[in-house]
């Protein structure tokens, strides 16, 4: 099965993801992202360049069983689609939190809490992920961290 993000003209925010059998994606053969696009305008009437595939198994530019991650992390409503780095990026938690592109996550401008623990392979984040925009569970000391936008510092809580 393979899976397309569809996205607003105007944001490329992600409306919702629909999943298309493999058989409407192939062509001479092979998966083919414009031909699942073709099959989606046509049966859900939302332009081909509105459709962008996603990957299921994906998520902070890891992928779940190992293979090659694509597009950062699997789309899912209130995403945005980043055309230039390739990536669907979530909302983001915070105004002053910027773009991990490497690990296509949202980082504090501060970078990440005293105790995060680093995302360095797929078993990392699966199944359970690694959610920094809230309070995060202690990696050694003990302490819960959680982001202070006012004083864009983290604060032990």
């Amino acid at each position: 099965m393979a899976h397309f993000a569809k996205l607003t003209a105007d944001s490329n925010e992600v409306l919702g993801v629909l999943v298309v059998d493999n058989k409407n994606t192939l062509k001479n053969g092979v998966e083919d992202e414009a031909t699942g696009q073709a099959f989606l305008e046509n049966v859900a009437n939302w332009p081909a360049n509105l459709w962008v595939k996603t990957s299921y198994n994906t998520k902070y530019n890891q992928h779940k069983e190992g293979g090659v991650p694509f597009r950062g992390n699997f789309a899912g409503v209130g995403y945005t689609w980043d055309s230039e780095n390739q990536i669907f990026w979530p909302p983001k938690p915070y105004p002053s939190w910027v773009k991990n592109v490497a690990e296509a996550r949202w980082q504090s401008p501060i970078g990440d809490h005293p105790n995060f623990k680093a995302i360095t392979s797929a078993e990392d984040i699966w199944p359970a992920s690694v959610d920094n925009s809230a309070i995060l569970t202690p990696n050694g000391d003990g302490n819960f961290y959680q982001w202070n936008e006012t004083t864009l510092s983290w604060d032990i809580v």
